[in-house]
């Protein structure tokens, strides 16, 4: 896969990708990315859908939210593209707004999927995030190897390195921003998995360290129409490393909530 720079348009406050005609289907990728990130899953699900690709706010070329930004605030800017029936996946802390918007707009999501969402951190994984979160100045991007370290240890690759140019060239305070919303958020409540109307698949990997397996059966048991499924041998970054099973997984769930 090559992970090509894509054309953007302007929709209300947000630069997006659009690809494709068909029901519309919204990727919502994680802090320090862009929406390139889903580039392999665009060129697959463009050919049945409307896929739209939204650069998180202060990503990208997407416009800062104003401070102090809460994860309703990005939810609430990425939700302006819900102008009719949606199916909606999120990344990480994008499974997290994937996850709220499905449970503020029920009228316009016909499905959520949730990929390596967090729910109810350990100790450990809390203060560790929080210790990332405080080292944020908001005027400089820190090293970046630490963080592809955990994503995709120490092999070089081409997902690697275009995470690697990324996280480099990310708005440091758009990062510092989002950095902090997604460290101080704990998963959704219980009471909004339970309140969501639409089928829900909580999508992770096999060696996800930090949105375990665990985290997603405990968010699919809660959920009304809750499914889950653990690809073997990937991690964090399984829409980049693990394409084709995440790409299949996403087809197959958008196809059932339509049929």
């Amino acid at each position: 896969m090559t992970w090509t720079t894509r054309q953007r348009s302007e929709i209300g406050d947000l630069a997006v990708i659009t690809c494709g005609q068909g029901p519309r289907l919204i990727l919502i990728h994680g802090v320090g990315l862009r929406a390139e990130a889903w580039n392999a899953q665009i060129e697959v699900l463009s050919e049945k859908f409307e896929v739209v690709a939204p650069d998180l706010p202060g990503h990208g070329e997407s416009p800062l939210l104003p401070e102090p930004a809460s994860l309703a605030d990005y939810s609430e800017r990425i939700a302006s593209l819900l102008d009719r029936p949606t199916i909606i996946a999120g990344h990480s802390m994008g499974a997290l707004i994937a996850l709220d918007i499905a449970s503020r707009n029920p009228e316009h999501i016909l499905g959520v999927v949730a990929l390596n969402a967090i729910y109810r951190r350990t100790d450990a994984a809390r203060a560790a995030v929080n210790l990332r979160a405080a080292s944020l100045d908001g005027a400089s991007v820190p090293e970046p190897e630490p963080t592809l370290t955990r994503w995709f240890g120490d092999q070089a690759s081409p997902e690697r390195e275009a995470c690697k140019i990324w996280l480099r060239n990310v708005d440091p305070k758009g990062y510092q921003s989002a950095y902090r919303v997604f460290s101080e958020e704990d998963g959704p409540s219980d009471e909004s998995l339970k309140s969501l109307r639409c089928p829900a698949l909580f999508l992770t990997g096999s060696l996800e360290p930090n949105s375990t397996p665990a985290m997603s059966r405990a968010m699919a048991a809660l959920a009304p129409n809750g499914g889950v499924q653990v690809i073997e041998t990937a991690a964090h970054m399984m829409p980049m490393t693990h394409s084709a099973e995440v790409t299949d997984a996403l087809r197959n769930f958008a196809e059932g909530c339509l049929s």
